[in-house]
């Protein structure tokens, strides 16, 4: 895995990264269910989403909008497995381990912290 500094510091460079904003009810939704019960979500989506080694719908599994969470994951490059491998160096084909989990969690809480 790449740190997240490493990634963090090349995001801006990227004109498709750098389109994701919250919008006002992402904002909303952020600031009415806090960031705890926000990332809890943002669990239950890596898992159910990401952390199989072959995901349903490789992709397209991530909604460009409707929650805080897709948008932190299209713009943290943490939103399918093949954008996980070229941005972070998580490879495709096998499940996530524990601390790739993390990883990605991690990623989508410092843009959530620092966006929301």
């Amino acid at each position: 895995m790449r740190p997240l500094d490493e990634i963090f510091a090349k995001l801006p460079h990227s004109r498709f990264r750098q389109r994701f904003e919250l919008g006002a009810a992402e904002q909303a939704y952020l600031s009415e269910k806090g960031l705890p019960t926000v990332l809890g979500h943002a669990r239950d989506f890596i898992e159910r989403r990401l952390a199989p080694a072959q995901p349903a719908n490789e992709g397209k599994q991530t909604p460009m909008r409707g929650h805080p969470v897709f948008i932190a994951q299209h713009a943290t490059a943490t939103c399918c497995r093949t954008c996980l491998a070229k941005w972070h160096a998580i490879p495709t084909g096998r499940p996530l381990t524990d601390a790739e989990k993390a990883h990605v969690l991690a990623a989508l809480e410092r843009w959530l912290l620092g966006r929301g």
